[in-house]
């Protein structure tokens, strides 16, 4: 197959990998693929094979479930090693599937346990992008019913749609939404990221419970309540598409992996305080680069991590912090990977950067890595896909 149409084909399914309808070439060993696992390290437990599985997530306190969130608009169960038949929860008749759309995210209120609700962030039918709550039937069925839309956004493209959902240290929702898609984020002057008026390229923060006749409330320490002109659910802007975002269950630092646009991927790594108000850059420059006009620069926070397309990366998958203390050699470090490369990579992070990243012994390559996800346990799962779900264990 001609290299050209092969990089349509990963356009076509990379959840943010590409910044225009032309194909961009790249490295024949950048394209999804499979090796064999090196004979020692860690490796991967399958967990099962599911319809185009984007992420995996568990309630906090629940050890004998994770949940499977599937493109289509399925949420999968799977409870003390086996997939239940029946779906958590499926709004398929809500969604809009294929390429970079879809039921995108999926998080868990931190009391769950007692309020049974969580919350899912989707492409709605007419191409809009909705975060909805729902509330738990029971512990293996949520209620369909119990439907409650909470915040909409208008997308002018089907690409660049963000998707992660992570309820903060401050028991707070963040939102990750991307620029509105297109290349190079040619939205108004200065590009959505760097518009303080729109909510696309940004890290959103909100109360997503419904407040008198609102459907969710801002916290008034968000960083730009009372700013003429200003969105108040930003809490971070210059955001290309941060497909993937975590917070480290042990310090609560926000690591984001902004998906680049021809040339560099980059991993962003701030404090929770730091994050409030913070610029990462996009469309002003990709990773570490300049890009394109579209405002200042000044104290805007640096990437920790830049791989860049010459090297065959072309989507990057943010990741988590482990703190599954049954991966000894992995504890503090950060695992994140890339769409094409398939490759996990560990390091670990400060605000001055990374050190030690490298590949982690003894894992194949990912076809089509998409995501990771974790645990009650904190557990670290890699999702493909392709379908797989895997769980990273101690050899």
């Amino acid at each position: 197959m001609p290299i050209a149409l092969i990089s349509a084909l990963v356009c076509a399914i990379s959840l943010g990998a590409c910044g225009s309808s032309v194909a961009r070439d790249l490295p024949a060993d950048a394209q999804p693929s499979a090796a064999k696992p090196a004979a020692s390290g860690f490796k991967l437990v399958s967990v099962g094979r599911f319809a185009t599985p984007l992420y995996v997530t568990a309630p906090s306190k629940d050890q004998r479930r994770v949940m499977v969130v599937e493109q289509g608009g399925r949420i999968s169960v799977v409870r003390d090693g086996k997939r239940l038949s029946r779906p958590f929860l499926d709004v398929s008749s809500r969604v809009t599937a294929g390429g970079e759309q879809g039921l995108l995210g999926l998080a868990f209120s931190p009391d769950y346990a007692g309020s049974g609700r969580f919350y899912v962030y989707f492409t709605r039918r007419d191409g809009k992008q909705e975060v909805a709550e729902f509330r738990r039937a029971t512990s293996d069925r949520a209620s369909s019913s119990s439907y409650r839309s909470v915040l909409v956004m208008d997308d002018p493209e089907g690409n660049h749609n963000g998707g992660q959902l992570a309820f903060g240290p401050d028991a707070l929702l963040y939102i990750g939404t991307g620029d509105g898609g297109g290349s190079g984020d040619q939205h108004g002057t200065i590009g959505n990221a760097q518009n303080l008026g729109s909510l696309l390229g940004k890290i959103l923060r909100i109360d997503p419970r419904r407040s008198g006749s609102k459907t969710y409330a801002v916290p008034s320490s968000n960083p730009f309540v009372g700013r003429a002109g200003a969105k108040r659910e930003i809490y971070s802007y210059g955001l290309r598409n941060p497909w993937r975002f975590s917070f480290d269950r042990a310090g609560g630092s926000l690591i984001i992996g902004d998906v680049g646009q021809s040339e560099v991927e980059e991993i962003d790594f701030t404090s929770i305080a730091q994050a409030s108000g913070a610029n990462f850059g996009w469309r002003v420059r990709e990773g570490d680069r300049p890009f394109a006009d579209g405002g200042s620069l000044s104290g805007a926070i640096e990437p920790v991590i830049v791989r860049t397309h010459d090297e065959g990366w072309c989507s990057v998958t943010g990741g988590y912090v482990v703190r599954d203390r049954a991966l000894a050699g992995l504890l503090g470090k950060y695992l994140y990977g890339d769409f094409c490369q398939g490759i996990v990579y560990g390091a670990r992070l400060s605000s001055s950067g990374a050190s030690g990243n490298a590949r982690v012994p003894g894992l194949p390559r990912i076809a089509a890595l998409a995501s990771f996800g974790e645990d009650a346990r904190g557990r670290v799962y890699v999702v493909s896909l392709d379908g797989a779900v895997s769980r990273i264990a101690a050899r």
